[in-house]
């Protein structure tokens, strides 16, 4: 029997769960190479896919060493999920489809489940809410090996989420003046990028005057500033 054996039995009862509660029911099975947007989400095909029951360090997070260094966790674990795979075959079996159209999947490939891969290596955490503890032995085993992640701390990725959440809810959401509602945005890679009136990541978009960001009148402005159009 497959030393995946238990984690099976326990998503079972999972898949079922949710899929009973969730708003779309499990559709047919998501095959293809993937394309890897952070450590627990890639693409196949033009379908999102988010992993089921892990939980990895966000694109833009940070974690500690043992050193007490600052690293950048969540590429590093998107870096080790894009290595990983390479141009393996990935096999989905969605459970459900999020509101945003994501399929939520317990996916394998290479002849493994690719949640356990990336918990038992220390990319990424058992996520209790979602997973009813599947993978939390393969976190174990990654957490005494000091594997990934574990060379130090790290804040779980849904409390660093809540508290980012927190901390834009805090920013002000409006242009100081109506006559200028471009928004100058720093992603996480640096890049300034402003963001018009009308687009679709417009309103998710916060403006963080400490680090940088600022409004603008027009989108001329802006690039004379030195920020790109967004594209979407």
């Amino acid at each position: 029997m497959s030393a995946f054996a238990p984690i099976s039995l326990r998503f079972a009862a999972v898949v079922m769960a949710v899929s009973i509660s969730g708003p779309v029911h499990a559709a047919e099975p998501v095959e293809g190479q993937a394309s890897v947007v952070d450590g627990d989400t890639f693409d196949i095909g033009d379908q999102r896919v988010r992993l089921l029951g892990i939980d990895a360090p966000e694109l833009d997070q940070f974690c500690i060493d043992a050193a007490r260094r600052s690293w950048p966790c969540g590429r590093r674990a998107e870096a080790a999920l894009r290595s990983w795979l390479g141009i393996a075959a990935v096999c989905c079996l969605p459970a459900y489809y999020d509101r945003g159209g994501r399929a939520v999947a317990r996916c394998s490939a290479r002849g493994r489940d690719i949640g356990a891969w990336l918990a038992e290596n220390g990319w990424a955490l058992d996520y209790p809410r979602y997973s009813d503890g599947a993978y939390r032995a393969a976190e174990q085993r990654a957490r005494s090996h000091r594997f990934g992640i574990w060379i130090g701390t790290i804040t779980p990725p849904w409390q660093w989420r809540a508290a980012r959440e927190a901390e834009r809810s805090r920013v002000s959401p409006a242009s100081p003046d109506p006559r200028c509602p471009f928004k100058g945005n720093i992603n996480a890679d640096g890049h300034r990028i402003v963001h018009a009136p009308g687009q679709r990541d417009y309103g998710a978009v916060r403006i963080d005057t400490a680090r940088g960001e600022r409004w603008f009148c027009s989108l001329g402005e802006a690039r004379r500033a030195g920020w790109r159009p967004a594209t979407r």
